[in-house]
Parts: C-alpha cells; structure tokens; sequence
C-alpha cells in the first residue's frame, strides 16, 4: 500500500482527507472543512485521490499554520501564565479540578483526566 507524505506525516491512501488533517494538533473540524473547501476537496475524498500539486499546497499551508509541538507550547505557556498570576483558571489548572464552572460534587474524572497538563511547577 502507497504512503502520501503531508508536512512529513505519512498517511495512508485510504485514509480520508478530513482524518487525515484532524490527526494534526490544534486542527479541529471547522478548520479542515475551510481548508478542503479552499482547495475544493470533497468531504468524503481519501488521501490517495489527491492530485500532487494538491498535496504540495496543503503542505505549504500547513506549514504556514500553528500546530502541533508549536501549538502545545504556547497552552501549556498560557497555563503557566494563568498560575503565576495567580487567578482562579491558574489555580484549578494546578489542583485538577475543572475551570470553567463545571460541577465538582460529581463528574470530576474527565477534569481530573485532561487537566494532567505540566504539573511540575
């Protein structure tokens, strides 16, 4: 089975476009359905149906946008941020616990579970 290289990520041909973007960190759906629709890729289209010169330009597009390593450097920096001021976000950051709002009495474990980010300071 062929492999297509998108920003040096091989994906493989039966794999769909809009997986295979979303598979990048701080690409959600909204942003991929934008970019497939700028460069008029059909929802359902897999990776190995991609002419070249459409791979290299969603490379080139990709390139130009925050993602990945990139993109968990700067929440992670604003996470920091929050605990050194101090504010509330900041400090239910450190403790675990929810920050924004959400019930404590019960349901805490998906908080508990996403909220692991950079603990040691």
């Amino acid at each position: 089975m062929q492999q297509v290289f998108i920003l040096g990520v091989n994906f493989s041909e039966q794999k769909l476009v809009s997986k295979a973007l979303q598979s990048f960190y701080a690409l959600g759906p909204r942003a991929c359905e934008r970019i497939m629709a700028k460069y008029t890729i059909y929802r359902l289209a897999k990776v190995g149906s991609l002419a070249p010169k459409t791979v290299t330009s969603l490379t080139a597009e990709l390139s130009q946008m925050t993602l990945d390593s990139d993109a968990r450097k700067i929440m992670q920096d604003n996470i920091r941020r929050l605990k050194d001021i101090g504010s509330l976000r900041g400090r239910r950051h450190a403790m675990g616990m929810p920050v924004r709002g959400q019930r404590t009495r019960t349901q805490t474990a998906t908080a508990k579970k996403l909220n692991r980010l950079d603990r040691r300071n």
